[in-house]
Parts: structure tokens; sequence; C-alpha cells
């Protein structure tokens, strides 16, 4: 069965997220059109404002961004990721909560989806972040969380995703607020 899609309006500097819903729930959500024309196609839903699934994303991103809302707390359709994607986004998602940050070998770790040893960390890191990377399910599991040992990392989408990483980081917390000069 094909997912319906919709979009979500956002206070990200990309803008609206584009969001796909199955009877299961989430299926996918994407920041960028880039993003989105790499999942799954499917129908737009008809109303949107009549369907208590996009109805639910939308409260609750709503509240999210707004600062009421730490946990989206929405059903994940995990038909999209498999194997070892899925287990490290699934600990993603269980074990980082709102206001902390992980870094890639950290991930690992906690995931159990990698061999233990020291040469094996530094692979399972890159791998990680090859996971990160393909995250169909961008802000429901928070890749924005995953960090590099020694700074933010990277994020998908260039100096837009980066943009789009520091905005939900600062949100959370984890980085200090700074005065955006571009506007002046």
């Amino acid at each position: 069965m094909l997912p319906s899609w919709f979009t979500v309006d956002t206070p990200l500097p990309t803008g609206p997220m584009r969001i796909a819903v199955t009877a299961q729930g989430v299926l996918a959500a994407a920041f960028t059109p880039q993003e989105h024309a790499a999942l799954p196609p499917g129908p737009e839903l008809r109303d949107p404002a009549a369907d208590r699934r996009a109805v639910a994303v939308r409260t609750r991103f709503d509240e999210y961004f707004a600062g009421r809302r730490r946990d989206l707390d929405l059903p994940i359709d995990w038909a999209l990721t498999n194997g070892v994607q899925r287990t490290v986004l699934q600990a993603l998602q269980a074990q980082v909560g709102f206001g902390r940050t992980v870094s890639y070998g950290e991930l690992a770790d906690v995931s159990g989806a990698f061999e233990d040893g020291r040469e094996q960390r530094a692979l399972a890191a890159r791998v990680v972040g090859s996971i990160i990377g393909s995250n169909p399910l961008s802000l429901l599991v928070p890749s924005h969380r995953v960090v590099a040992a020694g700074g933010l990392g990277g994020f998908g989408g260039g100096a837009e995703g980066m943009a789009v990483k520091r905005w939900l980081l600062t949100l959370e917390g984890c980085l200090e607020p700074t005065l955006d000069w571009s506007a002046f």
C-alpha cells in the first residue's frame, strides 16, 4: 500500500517538511525536496485537516517547535529501514532524548549492532554516519542529535542541512543561541 503525503509548516531554515503516513504510522519525514524525491511515491492527502494522522503530526510538530513538547511520541512505520540501519535508528530514537547528543561512535556502541574492538569502533562510527545520512524519518528519529566526537559533524543537505542541525540543537538547548546578523 502506498503512503499518503502531506506538508507541515516549520520554522526551520529549510521551510516546510514533507511527511508520509501509513496505517502503521509515520513512514517518512523529509526536510528538503531532494530528500522527498528519494522516498517512495504516494498520493497527496486530500484533506489533511480531516485526517487524524496528519492532525496528530501537525499538532505535535507545532508543540515541539514552540518548545512545549520534548518527544514527538508518534507511531513509526519502520518499513523503509532494515537490518543494522533499523537497529541503529531505533537505538537513536529510544536512547537519545531531547537536549542530549551522542557521537557516532557512542551510538555504534549503544546500538549493539557492531562487534567490540578498537579497530572496529572507527569503522562502526563511519557506518553509523552513513546510516544517519540515510534516515528516512528526519526529526522523528533525531539524526540532528548525532555529532562528531570533536564537534557538530555533518548533516545532509550541505550548508542548509547544517543550518537545520544547528537550529534544532539550539532549540533543544544543546547549543547556545546566537544572534543572526544576516538580517541586518
